[in-house]
């Protein structure tokens, strides 16, 4: 994973190549799954004034959100798992201030169900989340209400989901090291410790609340579990040569990757009201710069206008300058002549607007009709002139047939 820089890049010839438009600031691949380490200076969350600590016990936060729901929803371990990463790498692409973190833990299951087969409503997400919060506030039990609250919320989770999407690139692969730490232990011949492999497992869900995943590759993370839990256990695994250089991984790395995962035991206990707290006030401030930079720049513009030579001009020598450049029609009728005075135009309410409106509308419709009336009566006497002319061509030719009998009657007599 790597984030996206806008570079004017030339070719060999000195002209200017054509840049990709990103849509992100994190471009994902099956081939490019992991953050360079400039990503994890200086995030989004920092840029907006967020200190790291509050970042991280957010970030603990979403995924324990995350992982409670999946529990409630019977959704699988894989799916929690997705739905976790996929919050973390949301995070290095946008800030915790702007966006809100509950929102984006909804979306990100709710994404992750879809992508791992197990579908589950967004309305069973957001009840789950809404007996979450109500079971951490030791409050009592209510269903949610659906009302207009509720829609927007609704709303708000489409959204998100909308934009995880977009974040990510639409690349939304994520690959576990679940089946890796079985098949690690069945190589190592440990397949039947069950002790082992459960607390290798463990090991390796609470990783999922570190930023180990970004950094690391599951193969690594998958050693490292297995290291911990041997280390825990008192297990002696393989050193003659080490059984982690069959799977193409580095002591260093193992290293790194569980003092990161020791590391989150020693964190004390989130406290979820603090949180919300100091990211609302720096979400106040934040819309609060964002108006001042905005009236600034409306400022800006209309200071632009007044400067211009083409808005210094009044209104009236622009009325004059159109009355000038515009040809004399001629008058459309004895109304529009130079003698009648013409009425002073006044501003009209939309009441007004609006039965001017509807009364233009009925002298249409009604003029339609009478057109149409004029145009089947017309027909009308069209159809009776052809009948009329068709009887009269009959009776015409009956009389100089009779004519015709005569004649030939008397001769021969």
């Amino acid at each position: 994973m790597t984030t996206t820089t806008v570079q004017n890049q030339t070719k060999n010839n000195g002209t200017p190549a054509k840049v990709p438009k990103n849509y992100g600031k994190i471009v994902l691949t099956l081939h490019n799954c992991l953050l360079p380490e400039s990503a994890f200076k200086e995030t989004p969350s920092q840029i907006d004034g967020l200190d790291i600590e509050t970042e991280t016990d957010l970030r603990i936060l979403g995924c324990e959100m995350i992982q409670t729901a999946g529990i409630l929803l019977k959704l699988p371990q894989v799916a929690m798992a997705t739905g976790q990463m996929y919050l973390q790498r949301f995070y290095y692409s946008k800030s915790f201030v702007r966006y809100p973190m509950e929102t984006t833990a909804m979306g990100s299951i709710y994404l992750a169900s879809k992508v791992e087969e197990k579908p589950c409503r967004i309305r069973d997400v957001i009840n789950v989340f809404h007996h979450i919060k109500q079971v951490r506030a030791q409050k009592n039990i209510s269903p949610l209400i659906v009302d207009q609250n509720y829609i927007e919320l609704k709303n708000q989770v489409i959204k998100a989901e909308r934009r995880i999407l977009k974040e990510l690139g639409f690349c939304v692969h994520v690959k576990h090291p679940h089946k890796l730490i079985v098949v690690y232990l069945q190589l190592l011949q440990y397949e039947k410790n069950r002790q082992l492999m459960q607390m290798a497992w463990n090991y390796m869900n609470d990783a999922l609340r570190t930023d180990v995943f970004m950094r690391f590759p599951p193969e690594t993370i998958a050693c490292a579990c297995i290291y911990l839990t041997a280390r825990k256990i008192g297990l002696p695994l393989p050193n003659n040569p080490h059984w982690f250089l069959l799977f193409k991984v580095t002591e260093e790395d193992i290293k790194e990757v569980s003092l990161r995962i020791l590391q989150l035991y020693k964190r004390p206990k989130v406290n979820p009201e603090e949180l919300e707290s100091k990211v609302d006030l720096l979400r106040k401030i934040y819309q609060a710069n964002k108006h001042l930079q905005a009236q600034k720049d409306r400022e800006a513009k209309e200071e632009k206008k007044a400067d211009s030579p083409a808005a210094s001009t009044s209104k009236d020598s622009k009325r004059d300058v159109k009355k000038e450049k515009s040809p004399k029609t001629p008058p459309l009728s004895k109304y529009h002549s130079s003698g009648h005075k013409k009425r002073e135009r006044r501003s009209r309410s939309p009441y007004d607007r609006k039965r001017e409106y509807s009364s233009k509308r009925h002298k249409s419709r009604s003029r339609d009709r009478e057109l149409d009336r004029s145009r089947e009566r017309r027909s009308d006497d069209k159809r009776s002139r052809t009948n009329s002319r068709k009887y009269d061509d009959y009776d015409r030719s009956k009389s100089s047939r009779d004519g015709r009998d005569s004649r030939d009657d008397k001769r021969k007599h």
